[in-house]
């Protein structure tokens, strides 16, 4: 399964691009660049960018959605370009880099290298999202500022999941990391996942996702377990290979009904697993839509590729 749409809003804000009606507020707006050609010369991501800055005024945007830079999958994200320009970005609050389709490219073949560039040079950026983690890398650093971080991938490398963790995030309310399978780099396994679980370092978190994952049953035992879910208000595991084993084994586990919102939906739960979930939970907001059927070939999430 692929991912086959743009998003209309990011951060809150309606999504714009340099094509449409000028908004009264530009400020008010999310800006989206995307080259309408895969291949397009850095030189044109470059230029739509001032474009963006010029509408804006000094202080640049304040929520900005990248798609298509110009050969993604082969050309690593300019991260250099934007910490560059840095000074013309003191309003940006939200970043979103790879807002891009299966048409445009693949999720596991959009590149990326160190992100941690863009974190230092933008201390008042309060949302990031990345989509893709070929290449993607990121130092453990103190980011106070972050209050919501979205790593989208088709397999998430397991560095970069350690040093998420041990980032110093004292602010960071919204987590969520799209597992992926091995065949695509997510070789991360439930225990490298502890220090997350544990909260120490994200004292003020929520929301927790961990997403698109072929070991959801192994998340979810250990999500079963974890100190950080007294805490949360939500908890998404969907998207990936959770069936009934997960399931037990999250009701077995410590008390979700504080919760107000458990998602699961993308799932290989039996039917009778799946409304005893909800039956079990009165309350919480449980989504155990699109049930899937494992196949001959087994189960698949809905990120891989």
């Amino acid at each position: 399964m692929t991912i086959n749409h743009h998003l209309t809003e990011f951060a809150g804000l309606p999504i714009v691009t340099l094509e449409d009606e000028p908004p009264a507020d530009p400020a008010a707006v999310a800006w989206r660049i995307d080259m309408e050609d895969f291949e397009a010369d850095l030189s044109e991501f470059e230029a739509a960018l001032e474009q963006v800055l010029e509408r804006c005024g000094p202080a640049g945007p304040t929520a900005l959605v990248v798609g298509e830079w110009g050969s993604s999958y082969e050309s690593e994200f300019p991260v250099e370009l934007m910490v560059r320009h840095a000074a013309r970005f003191s309003g940006l609050r939200a970043l979103f880099i790879g807002d891009m389709t299966y048409e445009q490219c693949e999720i596991s073949w959009i590149n990326h290298n160190d992100i941690t560039p863009l974190l230092e040079a933008f201390p008042a950026l309060e949302r990031l999202w990345v989509r893709g983690s070929q290449g993607l890398e990121l130092t453990p650093g103190r980011f106070p500022g972050l209050r919501e971080l979205v790593l989208q991938s088709g397999g998430l490398p397991l560095p970069v999941i350690r040093a998420v963790a041990a980032s110093d995030l004292p602010n960071l309310e919204h987590l969520e990391l799209w597992l992926g399978v091995a065949t695509y780099g997510g070789d991360a396994r439930a225990e490298d996942l502890a220090p997350i679980l544990g909260g120490r370092s994200m004292p003020a978190l929520t929301h927790l996702g961990l997403c698109n994952s072929e070991i959801a049953d192994e998340v979810a035992a250990a999500v079963a377990a974890a100190p950080v879910v007294a805490r949360l208000t939500r908890l998404d595991l969907s998207l990936g290979m959770l069936g009934d084993l997960g399931a037990e084994a999250l009701l077995a586990g410590q008390p979700l009904t504080h919760l107000d919102r458990l998602d699961l939906h993308h799932h290989f739960m039996t039917a009778e697993m799946a409304q005893r979930v909800v039956d079990e939970l009165p309350g919480v907001q449980v989504d155990v839509s699109d049930q899937q059927k494992e196949e001959q070939w087994g189960r698949y999430t809905v990120c891989a590729e």
